[in-house]
């Protein structure tokens, strides 16, 4: 249900995202338009009153010489025409035009751009000599198209966008599936390979049968502890007070019973500098242990396997670190390592350390990371959870 959630939070945040986008290029495209709009009217104002000018001091046989001259790196349509609206000169257009085709042009531009009056003054009586009539710039005209094409680019990212980000979910899904398959195994495994440890001695040697029933109600214990495990990994979880050194040792006393270790072979040790209460589920902060302490015996491959785990305190926080002499993680995947599907060993699904990561930091709203690593000298984790 909360993958669910994050999903669709996802995808919303990413429309969201689109439409801001979207809506930023078209109000920036819209806002150099109208400024170059403004920069060519200005122009046009200018070369009206040049023009108005000429005409009061020339004659009007000299306003094709002064039109063509004087407007030389205009780079828009413009036509010039008389009072009634008839064209008389344009520039920047097909060469040859009749004066209807000029006409409709000037509707054209109207429509566009409010034509400028060219007027003088004589003995204080404005005398409106004609107007200058404009068209969009080639670059007006690019810029126009431009929002469009940046749309049909942001809608062709946010689609690949999508279809990896499905396909990603898709292969992260397979990977908590099969994880999850795999980690179901691997936690009922030591239990039951105890179980019919037991058995198999109970048969051997009958009158022990009650010591050994003992051990057994453990290990069926710690089935009915793994059924409660997943129950709860799916779930919203009660969090109660939690002794930390407590757990911890319960976890790593059951766990050195079971494993096929020596103590030549294994030694994990507890230094214990504080004794904090925190806050969590008991259950699940168990697992997250016992997980963080397979994951560390995985990674040494030499004989003697050396783990240890400190538990400490400060105002806010329990903290604990595992460390153990392995061969160490390189220090670009310290991240990668708490991701779904992601493993350097072998063999693996690379379960265990995304579901520690969810434990601590989903479940428990703590921190899990990894305090140091060098190659073939082991590694340090550290695990912060509050006490409140």
């Amino acid at each position: 249900m909360i993958f669910k959630i994050n999903q669709t939070y996802q995808k919303a945040g990413l429309f969201l995202l689109g439409l801001f986008l979207v809506f930023s290029l078209l109000m920036y495209s819209n806002w150099i338009v109208n400024k170059l709009r403004e920069d060519n009217r200005e122009i046009v104002k200018i070369y009206s009153e040049i023009i108005a000018k000429s005409l009061n001091e020339t004659s009007s046989s000299d306003l094709g010489f002064v039109f063509n001259e004087i407007i030389q790196k205009v780079q828009f349509p413009i036509i010039y025409s008389d009072s009634e609206k008839n064209p008389n000169y344009y520039k920047n257009l097909v060469e040859g035009l009749s004066e209807i085709e000029l006409k409709n042009i000037i509707q054209s531009m109207d429509d566009l751009n409010e034509p400028i009056p060219i007027t003088y003054t004589l003995q204080g009586e404005k005398i409106l000599l004609g107007f200058l009539h404009y068209g969009e710039s080639s670059i007006i005209m690019s810029l126009k198209w431009l929002p469009m094409i940046e749309l049909l680019i942001l809608l062709l990212f946010i689609i690949m966008f999508t279809i990896s980000f499905n396909s990603v979910n898709k292969i992260e899904k397979s990977n908590i599936w099969n994880g999850m398959a795999k980690e179901t195994a691997h936690q009922l495994g030591t239990p039951i390979s105890a179980l019919m440890g037991w058995v198999q001695r109970m048969k051997n040697n009958p009158n022990k049968s009650t010591s050994i029933i003992n051990e057994m109600e453990i290990d069926i214990n710690r089935l009915t502890e793994i059924s409660d495990r997943f129950s709860k990994i799916g779930s919203s979880v009660k969090l109660t007070e939690v002794n930390l050194s407590q757990l911890v040792k319960e976890n790593i006393k059951y766990l050195k019973k079971r494993f096929s270790f020596n103590d030549d072979s294994l030694k994990i040790s507890i230094e214990e500098i504080a004794s904090p209460v925190i806050v969590g589920d008991y259950t699940l902060i168990g697992w997250a242990i016992e997980n963080m302490i397979k994951n560390s015996i995985d990674s040494i491959e030499i004989d003697k396997r050396i783990i240890k785990v400190i538990i400490d305190e400060n105002d806010k926080s329990g903290i604990i670190f595992i460390e153990d002499n392995g061969k160490g993680i390189e220090r670009h995947n310290w991240n990668n390592i708490f991701k779904p599907g992601f493993t350097t060993k072998l063999r693996g699904w690379g379960i265990g350390l995304s579901l520690v990561k969810r434990i601590i930091e989903e479940l428990h709203y703590g921190k899990i990371s990894v305090f140091k690593s060098q190659n073939n000298k082991g590694t340090a984790f550290k695990i912060i959870l509050n006490k409140k």
